[in-house]
C-alpha cells in the first residue's frame, strides 16, 4: 500500500506541485477505495487537503450524474441510433412535448449528442453533421417537401380511399384490435407524415407512451401545428422524434407497439426497415401497417402488368411478398385485411 501511495503522491506531485510543496507529512496516509475513483481519502495530519480536481474527480463525478440521471429517467425510451446504447438526458424531467424539447440527449459511447430542432427531436445519425448531406430516393424526399405535407391531410391522403382504404376513422379502428396485447405499452407511429394516427393513438388514452416518428422535417411540423389546434390532445407522453425507419433510436426489446401507416412502399428498403422494426420490438409485440398492394388476388391477369408499370415509382408489394418479409425478419402470427389494393396486416415478435 505504501508503494501504490508513494508512486501516486510521485504521479500527482510533477502536475499539482501545490498540494505537497508545504506539507510536511508525506501522503503516505491516502487510501482510496477505487483505483479509478477517488472515492474515499484520509489523512492523519490536521491540515484538510483541497479536493483534487483531477481528470479522475472529473470523471467520477460524470459518471455518478449519469448514473442518477439513468435511474431518474429509467423511462426514457430512447437511443443512440449509432449504437442502441440508451441516452442520457439532461434537462427538465418527463415525457411530454414540452420537457423533451428542452432537453439535451447524449451518448456515452459515441459521445454524440442530440437536440431538439423547433418542436422535434432530432435522432438521426446525420443530427449535427456540417458537411455531410444525405439524400434519399425521390419517394422519401418528396414527402419532405413543405407543399406535400401541407397538402396530405387536405386533400392528398382522402384520394386513398379510390384504392380500398376504408378511411382513418376505421383503419384506426382496426389498428386498435391488432394492439390489444400492447395497451399501457409504448407505441412508435413510423413515418407518421403529418400524425393523422399519432393523435389518435395519444387521444385514445391506451398507451403509456406515443412517440410520432418521421424522416421528414416539415411532416413534423406539420403534425406540431395539428397538435398545436387541438385542444383534445394532451402533450403528455407524447413525443414528436425525427429518425430514419432502417435505423429506429430505441433499444433492442424496447417498444411495444409500432404502426406503420400507408408508408411500406415509400421506404428506400422495406426488408432493412422491417428487420429493424422486429429488432426494437419487445417478445410479443405487435407491428401493424398499411400500403397499397402491386395486385391483389382478385386483379385480373390482364390488368396487373398495366399496374406494374403505372406504380413503378414506388415499391408496391404483393400479399405473398409482405408476409414473406414479416416472417423472414422474425415475426410471427402474421394476418392480413385486404380491400382492393389496400392490406392491413400485423405481426408480431416470437
Amino acid at each position: 500500500m505504501a508503494m501504490a501511495s508513494t508512486s501516486l503522491h510521485q504521479s500527482l506531485s510533477p502536475k499539482y506541485p501545490h498540494l505537497f510543496h508545504n506539507s510536511r507529512l508525506p501522503p503516505t496516509r491516502l487510501r482510496f477505495t477505487s483505483l479509478r475513483f477517488p472515492s474515499t481519502i484520509r489523512a492523519t495530519s490536521a491540515v484538510s487537503l483541497e479536493p483534487l480536481r483531477t481528470e479522475f474527480y472529473k470523471n467520477f463525478c460524470f459518471q455518478k450524474l449519469s448514473t442518477q440521471q439513468s435511474q431518474t429517467l429509467e423511462a426514457d425510451p430512447f437511443a443512440c441510433p449509432i449504437c442502441y446504447q440508451p441516452l442520457i438526458r439532461k434537462g427538465p424531467p418527463g415525457f411530454n412535448l414540452p420537457a423533451i424539447y428542452r432537453s439535451g440527449f447524449k451518448c456515452n459511447r459515441c459521445n454524440k449528442t442530440y437536440s431538439s430542432k423547433e418542436n422535434y427531436l432530432d435522432l438521426t445519425i446525420t443530427a449535427g453533421m456540417k458537411d455531410y448531406t444525405e439524400v434519399k430516393p425521390a419517394r422519401t424526399e418528396l414527402f419532405r417537401s413543405p407543399l406535400v405535407s401541407f397538402l396530405y391531410e387536405r386533400g392528398w391522403r382522402q384520394n386513398f380511399n379510390q384504392s380500398g382504404f376504408p378511411g382513418p376513422d376505421e383503419e384506426f379502428k382496426m389498428a386498435q384490435e391488432y394492439f390489444k396485447p400492447a395497451e399501457g405499452g409504448l407505441l412508435v407511429d413510423v413515418s407518421c407524415g403529418s400524425g393523422l394516427f399519432s393523435r389518435k393513438f395519444a387521444k385514445s388514452g391506451t398507451y403509456s407512451k406515443v412517440i410520432a416518428l418521421d424522416f421528414s422535417e416539415n411532416m413534423l411540423r406539420q403534425c406540431y401545428d395539428f397538435i398545436k389546434q387541438d385542444d383534445t390532445i394532451s402533450t403528455r407522453n407524447l413525443a414528436l422524434v425525427r429518425a430514419d425507419v432502417s435505423r429506429l433510436p430505441f433499444a433492442s426489446g424496447s417498444v411495444d407497439a409500432i404502426h406503420a401507416g400507408a408508408a411500406l412502399h415509400c421506404w428506400p428498403s422495406a426488408s432493412n426497415a422491417v428487420a429493424e422494426i422486429c429488432r426494437a420490438l419487445r417478445s410479443g409485440g405487435v407491428f401493424v401497417g398499411t400500403t397499397f398492394l402491386q395486385y391483389s388476388s382478385t386483379t385480373s391477369w390482364i390488368e396487373r402488368p398495366f399496374r406494374e408499370r403505372i406504380m413503378q415509382n414506388y415499391n408496391y408489394f404483393t400479399e405473398e411478398e409482405i408476409e414473406d418479409l414479416c416472417t423472414t425478419c422474425g415475426l410471427t402470427n402474421y394476418t392480413r385485411n385486404v380491400q382492393r389494393s389496400f392490406i392491413m396486416f400485423s405481426a408480431q415478435k416470437a
